[in-house]
């Protein structure tokens, strides 16, 4: 089954565990995420919004936006400034394309298979970055 932008669309549970392997430290993320209709209706737009706490440090809001342009078989993810992010199949347990970010490569792994519930796994490693981020997602 490959999910489209129907699916998606609405308002998410989000939790994410980060493990911060260079710092020695971790943190977690509580929020929502809202796939809202952009013009297109195969492109969705998505709003995170959550309290991060990284160790013992104090709460902060954290927010980031991208776009989801839903094309054939796969998704294409865009920063909010339209720059190329990633792209996967959604469906199953999907790889996405790796990101280069400078010297920092960055790799996700989804997993649909328990569908409505849908997972992101970030593996980030490089000169300045070597973290582990599971986001779990949930209506």
């Amino acid at each position: 089954m490959t999910l489209g932008p129907a699916d998606f669309a609405g308002l998410w549970q989000l939790r994410r565990q980060i493990m911060d392997h260079r710092a020695g430290q971790q943190g977690a993320l509580q929020g929502q995420v809202q796939f809202g209709a952009e013009a297109k209706a195969s492109i969705l737009r998505y709003d995170e919004v959550g309290q991060l706490q990284i160790a013992d440090s104090p709460k902060l809001e954290a927010r980031r936006t991208y776009f989801w342009h839903f094309e054939a078989a796969q998704v294409r993810v865009t920063f909010a400034d339209g720059g190329a992010f990633h792209s996967f199949a959604p469906r199953g347990q999907a790889a996405g394309t790796d990101h280069p970010c400078g010297d920092d490569y960055y790799q996700v792994q989804y997993d649909f298979t328990h569908w409505p519930r849908w997972q992101s796994v970030w593996n980030v490693r490089g000169p300045r970055k070597d973290y582990r981020m599971v986001s779990d997602y949930q209506r």
